[in-house]
């Protein structure tokens, strides 16, 4: 597979040239982007998934939703519906995409949408006669046509985007040199323990004035469902089969301490099948199902036999948490 990536080299050199066309084109304003009267927060990257921006959404949730009246926007990856759509009580994955669903249950007192054209989704939400103060754009970095007024570029730190390629050689979805639109850089999914001279060098790597930061996934105590919630620490001493369908599970596995034959991986954002659910039974057989926030908004609904749990996940940071939460509220207030 690493083979074919480096033949493919050639395409990635072109791919690069056309993406930095794109932005040169934005940036001189020879393509249109549009601005709005609200603060609009961007998260994003700068290379195909993994990198937590739904931990980061739901961060930006928490600090904000206290004292300003929130929508988030994204496209609604991988659902079964088209346009712009504004999450109600009639709301499912297949119709919001699993992110913008497990939001919308999380935090039912905000406004999720979805639309591929997030310009139109944000017209449509100011025309709301409740409309939002802030909204939160999901991945939408490259996402143009919208000039927002902040933007959260993430980077995995096992995956670090200054180390990367054009795809489809490497994941980047533009050049490196679009961190330079970044206002901030968060270094995600980072080891607890990283240290302040290893933070440095990710630093020195990046080569940029934009402020930096770290953070780590912190994991639950507890796994729950819709009626009971159990220790990890039970949990890890149970015969369990662990199901996940996100990008990069690895750490989910470790930290439940699972065995190998004990996990099931399918690809991230994955509708699971009628056969897939057979499957899932017949490996479960008498064991207890864990799976991600994310799967279980897909799974909860199936009518599984074995009794399934899922394990929520925070982002947290290493350090000056309190710098980067008055950078974005400090945005807020200017506007």
């Amino acid at each position: 597979m690493i083979i074919f990536r480096y033949l493919f080299f050639p395409f990635s050199v072109l791919y690069g040239w056309i993406t930095s066309l794109r932005n040169f084109l934005f940036d001189k304003g020879i393509l249109k982007s549009h601005s709005f009267d609200v603060p609009v927060i961007v998260v994003g990257n700068l290379s195909v998934g993994g990198t937590g921006k739904t931990p980061q959404i739901e961060y930006l949730i928490r600090l904000l939703s206290p004292n300003y009246k929130l929508a988030t926007l994204s496209r609604g990856y991988k659902r079964k519906s088209t346009g712009f759509i504004l999450a109600d009580a009639n709301a499912t994955a297949e119709l919001l995409g699993d992110e913008p669903f497990q939001i919308h249950q999380k935090f039912p007192l905000i406004q999720v949408a979805v639309d591929a054209d997030r310009k139109n989704g944000i017209e449509q939400l100011l025309a709301l006669k409740d409309k939002p103060d802030v909204i939160l754009l999901d991945d939408a970095f490259q996402h143009r046509k919208v000039k927002a007024g902040f933007y959260i570029l993430l980077s995995a730190y096992n995956d670090l985007y200054c180390n990367d390629f054009m795809l489809p050689t490497g994941n980047l979805r533009e050049s490196r040199s679009g961190a330079k639109r970044a206002d901030v850089i968060i270094i995600t999914k980072c080891p607890k323990n990283l240290s302040e001279i290893a933070q440095q060098e990710i630093k020195n790597k990046i080569g940029l004035e934009t402020p930096v930061y770290f953070s780590y996934i912190d994991y639950d105590n507890l796994v729950y469902n819709q009626s009971e919630s159990k220790k990890v620490s039970e949990i890890k001493e149970l015969d369990k089969l662990v199901v996940a369908g996100i990008a990069k599970p690895e750490p989910f596995f470790e930290y439940l301490e699972v065995s190998k034959e004990n996990r099931m991986v399918f690809p991230d954002h994955h509708f699971f099948t009628e056969k897939d659910m057979q499957r899932i039974e017949d490996n479960a057989k008498n064991k207890i199902i864990i799976t991600t926030e994310k799967d279980y908004v897909r799974l909860e609904n199936r009518n599984l036999k074995a009794p399934i749990y899922y394990l929520p996940i925070k982002s947290g940071f290493l350090s000056n948490k309190e710098l980067f939460d008055a950078e974005v509220v400090n945005f807020v207030k200017s506007c």
